[in-house]
């Protein structure tokens, strides 16, 4: 077995699919015996990926270790999981390729994923995969291009091969932070996206909010030494577009509930949440103006009425662009 995925959620499951259809055979691993057993039964993974049929060749089980004959591991767990899982299993992973395939910040390090790997997995080589996608495009064959990074130029070259399909593109960078971040700050401009529609502000204030979103994902990323081609990439601006603009995106879907004043279901992942929060706090330390992050970390507390922190960005001192 050349890959595995560790995480079948929407993602996770897409990979292992989308893999499994032009090279040899794949494992998926989930976190729950039941689960395994019904994706085996069902061949599908009906709680996240419904009506997509899981290839023969895709191997199902509730125990990493019988992937760890697997020459690369895609962790696909959700970003404020991340160290939690890695506690338990990265002794087992040290020493091998293993790609990051969350998108977030983590709300307890501030970290990003492969430095979370890193971590767990010193002998490790991390990489990360991001950009913009949706499971059910990539799960269905539609095409799609995503950012491959890796500090390590020879091990981001086979896996920009490896992971490759005729549907899925992958570009390669070794600008690791700023694929992160990109991949990070664009969940917390989608929820503010969400919020705009939800309430009903229309295209045109929306289309505002994503270009100033976009310039705050550039002024903390380059503060923090990442590159600025890098955030103009499918990492960055390629995913903003994305998920500001589809209700396909979980996060865009909760800043419309936000706005709307409906429930949301609170068993989906929101990745921009928790990272709203991370980045407001990382901004606030290192003394940079990140208006809109701010405003949806104190949206997601409830702190603030989605009349305020329109009014209060509104309010804001004119100035040139």
């Amino acid at each position: 077995m050349k890959v595995a995925v560790l995480g079948a959620g929407a993602f996770g499951t897409a990979m292992a699919v989308t893999l499994a259809r032009t090279g040899g055979p794949i494992g998926l691993w989930t976190r729950e015996p039941d689960h395994a057993e019904a994706m085996r039964h069902e061949r599908m993974n009906a709680r996240r990926l419904p009506g997509v049929n899981l290839p023969e060749t895709v191997s199902v089980s509730a125990e990493v270790a019988d992937f760890l004959g697997a020459s690369i591991l895609l962790v696909a767990v959700p970003m404020q999981q991340m160290a939690g899982f890695l506690a338990s299993v990265g002794a087992a992973l040290d020493g091998r390729t293993l790609v990051a395939c969350a998108k977030g910040i983590d709300l307890v390090t501030g970290r990003g994923p492969t430095a979370i790997l890193a971590e767990a997995c010193p002998g490790a080589v991390p990489a990360v995969l991001t950009g913009p996608s949706f499971a059910g495009d990539i799960a269905r064959g539609l095409p799609t291009a995503l950012t491959l990074a890796c500090t390590d130029e020879t091990t981001g070259a086979m896996l920009q091969d490896a992971l490759s399909t005729p549907a899925l593109r992958l570009y390669r960078t070794t600008d690791v932070l700023g694929a992160e971040l990109g991949g990070a700050l664009k969940n917390v401009i989608a929820i503010a996206a969400g919020v705009v529609i939800g309430a009903g502000l229309g295209d045109s204030a929306r289309a505002a909010l994503m270009t100033r979103g976009f310039a705050e994902m550039n002024r903390l990323s380059q503060a923090l030494g990442a590159r600025a081609e890098t955030l103009s990439g499918l990492s960055g601006l390629g995913d903003l577009v994305l998920t500001c603009t589809s209700l396909q995106s979980r996060n865009f879907r909760f800043g419309h509930a936000l706005g709307a004043g409906e429930d949301f279901d609170p068993a989906i992942t929101v990745e921009g949440a928790a990272t709203a929060k991370a980045v407001s706090s990382l901004a606030k330390d290192r003394g940079i103006e990140m208006p809109v992050a701010t405003m949806v970390a104190a949206l997601v507390d409830g702190r603030i009425s989605v009349e305020a922190a329109m009014a209060s960005l509104l309010s804001r001192p004119l100035k040139k662009e």
